[in-house]
């Protein structure tokens, strides 16, 4: 057992030292920093929680050299940052050949600009499908982490026991327990925020409450947004909503989820009651950014 034991811990070591070469301090905020990862040649992701100010933002390599850092975009519904900076500063990352399930051991690794790298060992303990945050956003997969994550490694790398990149460590997401942002959903706002500095969010700009009629049930618009796409579209306070874009409209949690299977600009046919007469309405989704 003992020399079973020798062994493991030195196996984690060593683990930690390949994987924390992906790994960088990130200073974007007063008094403490965050962790960030390599994610391509000079591209840094990290939280967007801990990153507090647009500029004057820098980044400390595994090298242990200092670089000033731009803000590319950001994400506050997946709580992902994008940074860039002049050159690759670390080594590419692998990712997880496989699933993770609950009760696998996993390490989350940081970097402390003054200590170097940071790490903590837990488990999965939680996984499931598509996840929607408190904010708005989607994570591809659901991944609940039983470790200390203290904040210094916020925004680091949450690794397999054989190095695999599992996603990015994030508590800015649930307040019981820390998250992994996993990699699918790193990869696509990534891609996005490079391309257009933000995230596009389908909105179509309405309130709405639950009601039945006669015929069944509906959504009353409770407000109409000004300049909004429903606004534009000459949707009107008191019209009942019975359908979008081709699905049924009876929470209005449905609508949510018809608009986050399109894009701004994408049109679907509403359908109503206004006055007691049932008509279609055509709406060009609008955008709302995160």
């Amino acid at each position: 057992m003992e020399i079973s034991l020798a062994h493991f811990s030195t196996e984690l070591a060593s683990l930690v030292d390949r994987t924390a070469a992906s790994v960088v301090t990130v200073h974007a905020r007063p008094r403490i920093t965050s962790s960030g990862v390599l994610w391509a040649p000079g591209v840094v992701v990290t939280a967007d929680h801990t990153v507090t100010r647009d500029d004057q933002i820098h980044l400390t390599l595994p090298s242990g050299e200092r670089v000033a850092a731009q803000l590319r975009g950001r994400d506050g519904s997946t709580d992902l940052a994008v940074l860039t900076f002049e050159g690759d500063g670390g080594a590419p990352w692998q990712r997880a050949a496989r699933a993770v399930q609950p009760g696998h051991l996993l390490l989350t690794v940081g970097r402390n600009a003054d200590t170097g790298p940071t790490a903590a060992l837990g488990i999965l303990s939680a996984a499931g499908g598509e996840w929607k945050t408190w904010r708005g956003g989607k994570l591809d997969q659901f991944l609940r982490l039983d470790v200390s994550l203290f904040p210094g490694s916020v925004g680091g790398a949450v690794v397999n026991i054989e190095g695999g990149l599992v996603g990015v460590a994030s508590d800015g997401l649930s307040r019981l327990s820390p998250l992994a942002i996993p990699v699918a959903t790193v990869d696509r706002v990534v891609a996005e925020l490079l391309a257009k500095g933000r995230i596009a969010r389908p909105y179509l700009g309405v309130g709405l409450q639950p009601v039945r009629l006669p015929s069944g049930p509906g959504l009353i618009l409770l407000s109409v947004e000004a300049g909004s796409a429903a606004d534009k579209a000459g949707l009107l306070v008191g019209d009942v909503l019975l359908g979008f874009g081709g699905g049924t409209t009876e929470d209005p949690g449905d609508v949510q989820t018809i608009l986050h299977q399109h894009q701004p600009g994408d049109k679907l046919t509403a359908r109503i009651v206004r006055g007691g007469e049932h008509i279609e309405v055509e709406v060009e989704i609008g955008e709302k950014e995160a």
